[in-house]
Protein backbone atom coordinates (compact mmCIF):
# COMPACT_ATOMS: atom_id res chain seq x y z
CA UNK A 1 0.00 0.00 0.00
CA UNK A 2 1.31 3.57 -0.96
CA UNK A 3 0.42 7.29 0.47
CA UNK A 4 0.87 10.11 -1.46
CA UNK A 5 2.53 12.66 0.67
CA UNK A 6 3.71 16.25 0.79
CA UNK A 7 6.16 16.72 3.61
CA UNK A 8 7.55 14.60 6.21
CA UNK A 9 9.45 16.40 9.17
CA UNK A 10 10.59 15.42 13.39
CA UNK A 11 10.94 16.87 15.50
CA UNK A 12 6.68 18.76 15.38
CA UNK A 13 7.11 20.87 18.87
CA UNK A 14 3.44 22.67 17.51
CA UNK A 15 1.26 20.51 16.36
CA UNK A 16 0.72 18.29 19.48
CA UNK A 17 1.94 17.04 22.88
CA UNK A 18 5.84 16.87 22.93
CA UNK A 19 8.04 15.72 20.19
CA UNK A 20 6.59 14.73 17.18
CA UNK A 21 6.67 12.96 13.89
CA UNK A 22 4.88 15.08 11.55
CA UNK A 23 2.90 13.63 8.16
CA UNK A 24 1.48 15.98 5.32
CA UNK A 25 -0.55 13.84 3.02
CA UNK A 26 -0.56 15.40 -0.29
CA UNK A 27 -4.44 16.09 -2.26
CA UNK A 28 -7.48 18.08 -0.91
CA UNK A 29 -10.52 18.66 -2.62
CA UNK A 30 -11.97 20.37 0.35
CA UNK A 31 -10.00 23.61 -0.37
CA UNK A 32 -10.69 25.77 2.62
CA UNK A 33 -10.66 30.03 2.02
CA UNK A 34 -7.53 30.68 3.65
CA UNK A 35 -5.75 27.74 4.00
CA UNK A 36 -2.04 28.33 4.42
CA UNK A 37 -1.13 24.63 3.04
CA UNK A 38 -2.38 25.45 -0.13
CA UNK A 39 0.35 23.30 -1.30
CA UNK A 40 -0.57 19.92 0.01
CA UNK A 41 -4.23 20.49 -2.45
CA UNK A 42 -3.34 18.76 -5.88
CA UNK A 43 -3.75 15.66 -5.50
CA UNK A 44 -1.12 14.84 -8.69
CA UNK A 45 1.41 16.64 -6.84
CA UNK A 46 4.14 15.51 -3.57
CA UNK A 47 5.79 12.28 -3.68
CA UNK A 48 4.79 8.46 -3.12
CA UNK A 49 5.86 6.22 -0.50
CA UNK A 50 4.89 2.60 0.82
CA UNK A 51 3.57 2.11 4.08
CA UNK A 52 6.63 0.43 4.69
CA UNK A 53 9.07 3.19 4.28
CA UNK A 54 7.34 5.45 6.36
CA UNK A 55 7.36 3.30 9.59
CA UNK A 56 11.02 2.89 8.37
CA UNK A 57 10.89 6.85 8.04
CA UNK A 58 9.58 7.16 11.68
CA UNK A 59 11.83 4.39 13.24
CA UNK A 60 14.96 6.24 12.46
CA UNK A 61 13.84 9.41 14.23
CA UNK A 62 13.10 6.93 17.35
CA UNK A 63 16.78 8.15 19.40
CA UNK A 64 15.87 10.97 20.78
CA UNK A 65 12.50 10.00 22.06
CA UNK A 66 9.14 10.30 20.24
CA UNK A 67 5.80 11.41 21.87
CA UNK A 68 3.66 10.68 19.03
CA UNK A 69 2.52 11.43 15.07
CA UNK A 70 0.24 14.10 13.43
CA UNK A 71 -1.13 13.60 10.50
CA UNK A 72 -2.50 16.30 8.44
CA UNK A 73 -2.55 17.60 4.83
CA UNK A 74 -3.91 17.77 2.48
CA UNK A 75 -6.63 15.88 3.44
CA UNK A 76 -5.97 12.37 4.70
CA UNK A 77 -9.41 10.62 4.90
CA UNK A 78 -9.01 11.31 0.96
CA UNK A 79 -6.70 7.95 0.55
CA UNK A 80 -8.64 6.24 3.65
CA UNK A 81 -7.71 2.95 2.63
CA UNK A 82 -3.54 4.24 2.96
CA UNK A 83 -4.19 5.99 6.01
CA UNK A 84 -6.12 2.48 7.28
CA UNK A 85 -2.78 0.84 6.71
CA UNK A 86 -0.62 3.46 7.78
CA UNK A 87 -2.08 3.49 10.98
CA UNK A 88 -2.52 -0.18 11.72
CA UNK A 89 1.03 -0.31 10.62
CA UNK A 90 2.17 2.62 13.57
CA UNK A 91 0.33 1.04 16.05
CA UNK A 92 2.41 -2.21 15.39
CA UNK A 93 5.05 -0.31 15.41
CA UNK A 94 4.34 2.06 18.60
CA UNK A 95 3.95 -1.08 20.94
CA UNK A 96 7.71 -1.82 20.97
CA UNK A 97 8.33 1.61 22.06
CA UNK A 98 9.50 2.49 25.74
CA UNK A 99 7.07 5.59 26.02
CA UNK A 100 4.00 6.51 25.19
CA UNK A 101 3.32 7.40 21.59
CA UNK A 102 -0.49 9.10 20.46
CA UNK A 103 -1.81 9.44 17.24
CA UNK A 104 -3.42 12.40 16.32
CA UNK A 105 -5.05 12.89 12.75
CA UNK A 106 -6.53 16.45 10.91
CA UNK A 107 -9.24 16.38 8.78
CA UNK A 108 -11.74 19.01 7.02
CA UNK A 109 -14.44 16.81 7.00
CA UNK A 110 -16.80 16.83 9.33
CA UNK A 111 -17.03 15.05 12.71
CA UNK A 112 -20.21 13.71 11.37
CA UNK A 113 -18.68 12.70 7.87
CA UNK A 114 -15.90 11.02 9.52
CA UNK A 115 -17.88 8.91 12.09
CA UNK A 116 -19.87 7.83 9.54
CA UNK A 117 -17.88 6.94 6.55
CA UNK A 118 -14.71 6.22 8.79
CA UNK A 119 -15.02 4.11 12.07
CA UNK A 120 -12.22 2.27 11.27
CA UNK A 121 -9.77 4.68 11.18
CA UNK A 122 -11.16 6.58 14.32
CA UNK A 123 -10.74 3.30 15.97
CA UNK A 124 -6.78 3.43 15.27
CA UNK A 125 -6.40 7.14 16.49
CA UNK A 126 -6.09 8.75 19.95
CA UNK A 127 -6.70 12.44 18.75
CA UNK A 128 -9.47 13.73 15.80
CA UNK A 129 -9.57 17.66 14.87
CA UNK A 130 -12.00 17.51 12.20
CA UNK A 131 -13.96 20.06 10.41
CA UNK A 132 -13.42 22.25 7.58
CA UNK A 133 -11.29 25.54 8.79
CA UNK A 134 -13.18 28.89 8.49
CA UNK A 135 -11.92 32.67 8.02
CA UNK A 136 -12.01 34.83 10.75
CA UNK A 137 -13.63 32.25 13.24
CA UNK A 138 -10.03 32.50 14.87
CA UNK A 139 -9.53 31.94 18.73
CA UNK A 140 -7.16 31.41 21.39
CA UNK A 141 -7.75 27.23 21.12
CA UNK A 142 -4.52 25.16 21.56
CA UNK A 143 -3.94 23.24 17.89
CA UNK A 144 -7.03 24.72 15.92
CA UNK A 145 -7.61 27.14 13.31
CA UNK A 146 -11.29 28.07 13.38
CA UNK A 147 -13.18 28.31 16.83
CA UNK A 148 -15.77 25.76 14.86
CA UNK A 149 -12.92 22.48 14.83
CA UNK A 150 -13.22 20.40 17.76
CA UNK A 151 -10.41 18.70 19.35
CA UNK A 152 -11.61 15.43 19.99
CA UNK A 153 -9.90 12.63 22.87
CA UNK A 154 -10.81 8.91 21.37
CA UNK A 155 -8.74 6.58 23.70
CA UNK A 156 -7.12 6.94 27.07
CA UNK A 157 -3.85 7.91 26.27
CA UNK A 158 -5.36 10.69 24.04
CA UNK A 159 -7.74 11.81 27.13
CA UNK A 160 -4.74 12.37 29.03
CA UNK A 161 -2.38 14.28 26.79
CA UNK A 162 -5.33 16.80 25.25
CA UNK A 163 -8.51 16.31 27.73
CA UNK A 164 -7.78 19.68 29.06
CA UNK A 165 -6.71 22.11 26.03
CA UNK A 166 -3.94 23.74 29.04
CA UNK A 167 -2.23 20.49 28.88
CA UNK A 168 -1.56 19.90 25.47
CA UNK A 169 -0.11 23.55 24.46
CA UNK A 170 1.86 24.32 27.33
CA UNK A 171 5.10 26.11 26.90
CA UNK A 172 4.81 25.20 23.24
CA UNK A 173 5.08 28.24 20.36
CA UNK A 174 2.47 28.70 17.82
CA UNK A 175 4.89 28.69 14.66
CA UNK A 176 7.58 26.51 14.02
CA UNK A 177 10.14 27.16 11.66
CA UNK A 178 12.44 24.58 9.85
CA UNK A 179 14.26 24.94 7.12
CA UNK A 180 14.68 21.86 4.93
CA UNK A 181 16.14 20.95 1.29
CA UNK A 182 16.64 24.88 0.49
CA UNK A 183 13.19 25.51 2.14
CA UNK A 184 12.09 27.50 5.00
CA UNK A 185 9.32 25.63 6.58
CA UNK A 186 6.67 27.23 8.87
CA UNK A 187 4.75 24.82 10.71
CA UNK A 188 2.05 25.47 13.15
CA UNK A 189 -1.44 26.83 13.89
CA UNK A 190 -0.71 30.37 12.42
CA UNK A 191 -3.02 33.74 14.01
CA UNK A 192 -5.13 35.50 11.63
CA UNK A 193 -3.03 37.73 9.91
CA UNK A 194 0.08 36.19 11.13
CA UNK A 195 1.40 35.04 7.74
CA UNK A 196 0.59 38.40 5.80
CA UNK A 197 2.52 40.00 8.95
CA UNK A 198 5.67 37.68 8.72
CA UNK A 199 6.00 38.74 4.83
CA UNK A 200 5.78 42.54 5.37
CA UNK A 201 8.17 42.24 8.06
CA UNK A 202 10.23 40.46 5.82
CA UNK A 203 9.95 42.90 2.84
CA UNK A 204 10.71 45.54 5.19
CA UNK A 205 14.33 43.99 5.79
CA UNK A 206 14.84 43.14 1.98
CA UNK A 207 13.62 39.81 2.46
CA UNK A 208 11.15 38.63 -0.65
CA UNK A 209 9.26 35.60 0.18
CA UNK A 210 8.45 33.82 -3.05
CA UNK A 211 6.34 30.24 -3.84
CA UNK A 212 4.72 30.21 -0.43
CA UNK A 213 2.22 28.21 0.59
CA UNK A 214 -0.57 30.23 1.59
CA UNK A 215 -1.17 31.73 -1.99
CA UNK A 216 -1.95 29.77 -4.90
Amino acid sequence: MRIRLNKAHFPVTTLGYGRRLGLWVQGCSIECEGCVSRDTWNAADGWEASVSEVVKWCDSQRGPGIDGITVSGGEPFEQPRALARLLEALDAWRQQLERPFDMLCYSGLTLARVRHCHAEILALLDVLVPEPFVVGRGGPRPLRGSSNQPLIPLTKLGRARYGDDARCATGAPAIQVSVDQGAVWFIGIPKPGDMERLEERARSRGVAMGGVSWRA
